[in-house]
């Protein structure tokens, strides 16, 4: 299960938690805002407008820190069409999940001839897990965080688990500490401390599992028909964007038959 779908999953849940915790402060009218930006679609992990300050938060959650395109460029694009788009303050962070030396972690700006752009980088690891384990919706995060004795903070964080009363709020929480943990801990030791049963009946779990698939059914039929009839203009890649996880696996099938563009409408009109 990808890592990137739980952390979405929970700052798309509990988007003031996360606000609170990155920004500091106590706000409680936090918007989730349409993610995928314009253009040649991309898809940030956490977007959200602040009303109040009209101002917006934007995070990614990186779990290696070398990317392609580099991290820097892509928090530059990313930006500047959330600037374009919104016209207001763009607040960007990138939290580091996993433990790594590599420069690319320590790295807060994109540099070029004539453009600086900066951002903030939150390496996990080193942040106190206080503030992490007082939030629910942050416990996940906060086997993570910085601890001379590892398995001592995993066993305070399953005891906060078992703390969280609702029972569906507790599964679905704890199902996305298992999966996070897996970033420090081997699972033997996430079992020693963390409940199995309760994670696996998590209503999110499935659902999480089925959204990484269709996101990966998606990216493999944009690359198989790029390559096939040509770059797609940007309303045949929102029609393929919006077709179920069949609908793509049939596409999948369909296009090896296509010659150009209009194949593709045409089979998209039959849909």
């Amino acid at each position: 299960m990808s890592v990137d779908n739980i952390c979405k999953y929970l700052s798309e849940q509990y988007p003031e938690s996360f606000v609170n915790w990155i920004l500091g402060g106590t706000t409680t009218d936090a918007n989730i805002l349409k993610s995928e930006l314009s253009i040649e679609p991309i898809r940030a992990d956490f977007v959200a407008l602040l009303r109040t300050q009209n101002r917006i938060l934007h995070v990614e959650f990186q779990v290696e820190a070398i990317s392609n395109p580099p991290l820097p460029l892509r928090m530059l694009d990313y930006f500047v069409r959330l600037y374009r788009q919104y016209n207001c303050p763009v607040d960007q962070f990138v939290i580091f999940l996993k433990r790594t030396s590599s420069a690319a972690a320590y790295t807060e700006q994109f540099v070029d001839t004539n453009t600086i752009h900066q951002y903030r980088a939150i390496r996990l690891w080193e942040q106190d897990p206080a503030p992490l384990l007082a939030n629910p919706a942050l416990l996940p995060l906060a086997v993570l965080a910085q601890s001379n004795s590892p398995n001592a903070l995993l066993e305070q964080v399953a005891s906060q688990l078992d703390m969280i009363e609702e029972r569906e709020q507790r599964s679905n929480i704890s199902a996305c500490t298992g999966i996070l943990a897996s970033l420090r801990f081997d699972n033997g030791t996430i079992r020693q401390f963390l409940r199995e049963d309760v994670m696996r009946e998590a209503p999110m779990y499935q659902e999480i599992i089925q959204e990484g698939r269709r996101e990966e059914a998606l990216l493999y039929t944009l690359r198989l028909l790029n390559r096939r009839i040509g770059t797609l203009t940007l309303d045949l890649q929102l029609q393929v964007q919006n077709l179920t996880t069949p609908q793509l696996e049939e596409l999948g099938v369909a296009l090896l038959d296509f010659n150009n563009a209009a194949d593709l409408t045409a089979w998209l009109q039959n849909q």
